[in-house]
């Protein structure tokens, strides 16, 4: 009887104990955020992904072809009265400027050029290649003359300071823009001059 009376008495106490358990939990409302600052997991910003810089192209100065040597030396095959070619070479008479063969004086010019020419070697020192895709040089005979300044004192070319920097200019002779006035035209830029010069060729034909 005492070992039942006890385990009564255990067993109530446990349950008393339970019950005051009970009361004493209370609920913790979990803390929320106000509407209008709750993110939905699938509408959070993903930043957008690295992606490296990707080097700028280089481009290629542009720039004019290259002189092919650096001196040409032989024999040279005139083709008009600032223009010859040495071997596979055209090469432009620095400085200096001749008329078309088409224009007056233009064939005097070639055969100007022609008679210094012959029988001569002819040393051309390229200095650039002009917009035509011709060698300039500066072209010395074998006894050391220079053919634009040749030609400039024969009258039949004239000193073009543009790229020259008048280094012929002392050397043309008198009246010779005039006379060579297309060729003059030309280095103003007034190629009107030439067009009127050939319209009116054409109506005498």
């Amino acid at each position: 009887m005492e070992l039942l009376f006890v385990a009564l008495v255990v067993v109530g106490f446990a349950m008393l104990n339970s019950r005051n358990v009970k009361r004493t939990q209370k609920t913790i409302p979990l803390k929320t955020m106000p509407p209008d600052e709750q993110v939905h997991p699938a509408s959070k910003p993903v930043a957008p992904p690295k992606v490296e810089a990707q080097p700028e192209p280089f481009d290629e100065p542009t720039s004019k072809p290259a002189p092919p040597e650096t001196v040409l030396v032989g024999s040279a095959w005139v083709i008009d009265g600032d223009t010859i070619k040495i071997g596979s070479t055209q090469i432009r008479l620095f400085g200096v400027d001749a008329p078309e063969l088409d224009h007056p004086y233009g064939k005097k010019a070639k055969w100007a050029l022609h008679s210094l020419c012959k029988g001569q070697e002819v040393r051309a020192e390229v200095t650039d290649i002009d917009e035509y895709g011709r060698v300039v040089a500066r072209c010395y005979l074998s006894d050391g003359r220079d053919l634009s300044a040749e030609m400039v004192r024969q009258g039949l070319a004239l000193d073009w300071p543009k790229f020259s920097d008048g280094k012929y200019s002392d050397l043309e002779v008198e009246g010779v823009r005039k006379k060579l006035f297309l060729a003059a035209a030309r280095q103003k830029g007034h190629m009107g001059v030439w067009k009127r010069f050939e319209e009116n060729q054409k109506a005498g034909s």
